[in-house]
């Protein structure tokens, strides 16, 4: 990204905004007028929480910087999912199976499959570090595997429920494997994620001033705790539109997912028009294993703690397209180059998972 000595006005206007929203929504419940405002003050909010983690990633470098960015959006996701789920009653007990999913086939299908056709598109074929896309792919699967299906198959309880111990065991293998990563990406192997050979301006253009950074460090949990309010507020209605409009209940964890992983797209898909993949490729696996990672052991405390039902075992419909997913993106990173073909395979999955979900 390019740097400035000052923030964009509208990054610091769009968090204040949405708690000037938040608090009109609170005096005015049930408006259908303030309902949607709400609605782009949450978008807006989104928005600036991302532009001001760049601005943070820029500030410490890369990997560094993807490693920020995917932890904002995942802090958004957890925080949306949870307050949703205890909003709710034991019907909400798969909303967390259905988001990170819903999450993990928007990345490795809509968000890679957009960056490899936009790329390949205008560069032909791209190349990337393949040793670090196959190990962030490794973990990424471990994770999937043991999180979103062995729970469908353990015996102490009917899947896809676990027990209170499998339900910890699972929340630590969890943050052990998304732990190893993190550390291999930015100390032990971090040269396996950096950009290689590349000129763009916006790789080397100068880190934002420390007082910039700061800045952009304060407003960003400002947005976030915005985002969370605004997002507990609106999920009634969310949840009303859905079943109005005879949608399944997992089409809710598809709108949360996607909200919160567009600003993110659009940047891994900028990147990818720049000729820099790498990132791309950075920002999406990065995004994938915080969104398990993270997700999953903040859920399953939180769960525990309040001894309420968690399911998170996929259905076998669900589980084909995982693994599908998870052959077709090992196959597709495991040679460090991509045209437009992997691009358009990646996006019919993605097309396939959406229109499953709304006609199961």
């Amino acid at each position: 990204m390019a740097t400035s000595n000052t923030l964009p006005a509208w990054t610091v206007w769009a968090p204040l905004a949405a708690w000037v929203a938040f608090g009109v929504g609170i005096m005015l419940p049930g408006q259908g007028w303030m309902i949607a405002v709400m609605a782009v003050a949450l978008a807006g909010a989104v928005f600036s929480a991302v532009h001001h983690a760049e601005v943070v990633a820029h500030k410490v470098g890369e990997p560094f910087g993807t490693l920020v960015l995917a932890i904002a959006v995942t802090v958004i996701e957890v925080a949306l999912i949870v307050s949703v789920m205890l909003s709710s009653g034991p019907e909400k007990a798969g909303l967390a199976r259905d988001t990170v999913f819903a999450a993990v086939m928007i990345i490795c299908n809509g968000m890679v499959g957009l960056c490899l056709f936009v790329g390949g598109l205008h560069h032909r074929e791209q190349a990337f570090q393949a040793p670090g896309a196959t190990a962030a792919m490794a973990t990424l699967v471990a994770l999937l595997v043991l999180t979103m299906v062995l729970p469908n198959f353990t015996s102490s309880t009917p899947g896809p429920v676990l027990t209170s111990s499998q339900l910890a065991f699972s929340g630590a293998m969890s943050l052990i494997l998304y732990g190893a990563f993190v550390f291999v990406q930015t100390i032990r192997h971090r040269d396996y994620f950096l950009v290689e050979g590349s000129s763009n301006e916006d790789d080397h253009a100068p880190p934002p001033p420390a007082r910039v950074a700061a800045a952009s460090g304060v407003l960003l949990v400002v947005c976030l705790v915005a985002v969370v309010a605004l997002a507990k507020m609106l999920s009634p209605s969310v949840e009303a539109a859905v079943l109005n409009a005879g949608l399944p209940g997992a089409v809710v964890g598809v709108v949360i997912a996607a909200l919160v992983l567009l600003p993110e797209g659009l940047a891994a898909m900028r990147a990818a028009r720049l000729d820099r993949l790498q990132t791309s490729m950075n920002l999406a696996l990065g995004s994938a294993l915080a969104s398990i990672g993270l997700t999953i052991p903040t859920v399953a405390a939180v769960f525990i703690t309040l001894g309420r039902p968690l399911e998170l075992g996929l259905g076998p419909k669900e589980m084909v397209l995982l693994f599908l997913t998870m052959i077709v993106s090992s196959l597709t990173l495991g040679s460090g180059r991509t045209t437009i073909l992997q691009g358009v395979v990646h996006l019919v999955i993605f097309a396939a998972y959406l229109f499953l979900t709304i006609v199961p």
